[in-house]
């Protein structure tokens, strides 16, 4: 069936593929570990968010704006994407070598490293998204510093990223931004002109504080709730038309214009915690779907949260996802932590 003028979502930008390799504990500098298992999955953000959503509402179209290399992890993508009947790849182009990133994650403290090959991500830029043919209602494009030549400056709208956010709102598309974790200054200077034109904005602390100079976590690594509240009015008054949500691994925090909510994570036994990498995407599909059926800030939260706890129970980004009804049934059931107040 052939969807409506704006039907779907659409999922742009970042796509690669993860090697996921599991190690006893990460090394110092010039030591040896064992890797324990190595494992291939999709990764970034256009497959990463494609899948998920496709798992959680099927019935939901799908358009997916990506560069794939005519190699053996472009035809990996590509295969992958297939499976699912919802996911348009008619915006997809094949151009020069497909991104990857190897995923090693210590099997001692849960935690995860990433080594990413850009590969041909410099090539997506502000002439890759077709509009003239892009039937979503809303468009997520990820991830801000990480696509260099949407990156660059625009002399009228700060960046070329904020030039495209500004055409998709021209054509009445809803939009969404994602941002990549890293230990940089770069933030204060490519996100801001890019929230003047961004619909939905869901980002985690790191990226959140960064983007408005202030901190969220101390130097012991504690959340610092007491500027969680700045941080969202902050990036509200930058720009971000409908919602603002800030996720932490401790719950997560949306503002709309109106009401601050605190939504609370789920309490996942240890041994359940299979992976955590592809939770930040799952969270914001979650999120987004939330948007596109017409729920609350704070319904759209919650799905995004078990959205985001179902992606652990694989070591990949997507296995674990569940369908919309139990996700809803995951928040309710689930312990939770102990709820933030602000």
């Amino acid at each position: 069936m052939e969807p409506s003028l704006n039907e779907g979502i659409a999922f742009a930008g970042t796509i690669a593929v993860d090697e996921i390799k599991k190690i006893e504990k990460y090394p110092n500098k010039s030591e040896l570990t064992t890797i324990r298992s190595v494992a291939r999955s999709n990764g970034g953000a256009v497959s990463n968010c494609a899948i998920t959503l496709a798992k959680i509402d099927p019935n939901v179209p799908i358009e997916i704006v990506a560069l794939l290399g005519d190699d053996d992890k472009g035809h990996f993508l590509k295969e992958r994407l297939g499976n699912y009947k919802s996911i348009d790849m008619n915006q997809v182009k094949v151009i020069g070598d497909t991104p990857f990133t190897d995923v090693i994650q210590d099997e001692f403290d849960h935690s995860r490293t990433f080594f990413t090959y850009r590969g041909n991500s410099h090539l997506f830029d502000e002439n890759t998204i077709d509009f003239n043919t892009l039937n979503a209602k809303i468009l997520h494009i990820a991830y801000i510093l990480l696509l260099d030549s949407l990156d660059q400056e625009d002399d009228e709208y700060g960046t070329k990223m904020a030039k495209v956010l500004k055409q998709a709102q021209d054509k009445g598309i809803k939009t969404s931004i994602d941002i990549v974790s890293e230990n940089s200054n770069r933030y204060e200077k490519l996100v801001p002109p890019c929230l003047k034109y961004t619909n939905y904005c869901v980002i985690n602390e790191l990226e959140a504080g960064k983007s408005v100079g202030i901190n969220l976590r101390d130097s012991s690594g504690e959340l610092i709730t007491s500027n969680i509240n700045e941080v969202l009015y902050q990036l509200k008054e930058s720009g971000v038309k409908d919602w603002v949500v800030i996720h932490t691994p401790e719950g997560s925090f949306g503002y709309d214009g109106a009401t601050i909510y605190s939504v609370p994570s789920l309490l996942l036994e240890r041994q359940w915690i299979k992976g955590t990498v592809g939770a930040g995407d799952a969270y914001v599909t979650g999120v987004l779907y939330g948007a596109f059926k017409g729920l609350d800030l704070q319904e759209s939260m919650k799905v995004g949260t078990a959205a985001a706890a179902s992606s652990l129970f694989a070591e990949d980004s997507t296995s674990g996802i569940k369908s919309y009804e139990q996700l809803v049934a995951m928040y309710e059931e689930f312990s939770k932590r102990e709820k933030i107040e602000l």
